[in-house]
C-alpha cells in the first residue's frame, strides 16, 4: 500500500497540503481527492475534509455519502448553512460556492462520480436518505 492509500482524515489533509497534492491527490484504487474547507455551522471555525471528486466541466462534484450513514456528513451540513467554501485540487487553492444538484443534473453527476468510486451506489442502498450530490463552482 502506498503512503497516499493509507492516509485518512487529518493526516490526509496535512500531507496533501505539505506536498501540493503530490501525496494524497490520488488515493485508494486510483480515486482523485480534493480538500474541501467549510465554515462550522455552530463554531464558525474552518474545517477541512478530503473528498473523492470528479470534474464536470469547470466545476467539481463531491458526494455527501458518509458511507451510507443515516445522517448527512458534517461538511455537508456546514455548507448548507454557508455555501461559500475553499477548495484545493492538487496545488490549486480557490474560493468556491457549493450547491446541491437536483433532478436530471443530480442523476447525471451521480453516474459520473460513481464511475470513479462505484461504492457510492452501495452507500445509497445503506440509507433511506437521498445522498446529496454537491457541485463546487469557482467563486
Amino acid at each position: 500500500m502506498s503512503e497516499a492509500e493509507s492516509l485518512f482524515g487529518a493526516a490526509h489533509v496535512r500531507r496533501y497540503r505539505e506536498t501540493g497534492g503530490d501525496v494524497g491527490h490520488i488515493w485508494k484504487r486510483g480515486a482523485k481527492t480534493l480538500l474541501l474547507t467549510t465554515k462550522g455551522r455552530k463554531t464558525s471555525r474552518p474545517t477541512t475534509t478530503p473528498l473523492i471528486y470528479e470534474a464536470a466541466g469547470d466545476a467539481y462534484v463531491v458526494i455527501a455519502s458518509k458511507g451510507g450513514a443515516p445522517e448527512h456528513p458534517g461538511w455537508y451540513r456546514n455548507l448548507t448553512k454557508d455555501p461559500n467554501v475553499q477548495v484545493q485540487v492538487k496545488d490549486d487553492v480557490f474560493d468556491a460556492r457549493a450547491r446541491t444538484a437536483t433532478g436530471e443534473e443530480r442523476e447525471r453527476l451521480w453516474r459520473l462520480a460513481a464511475q470513479q468510486w462505484p461504492d457510492f451506489d452501495t452507500y445509497q442502498t445503506r440509507t433511506d436518505r437521498e445522498i446529496p450530490v454537491v457541485v463546487l463552482e469557482r467563486a
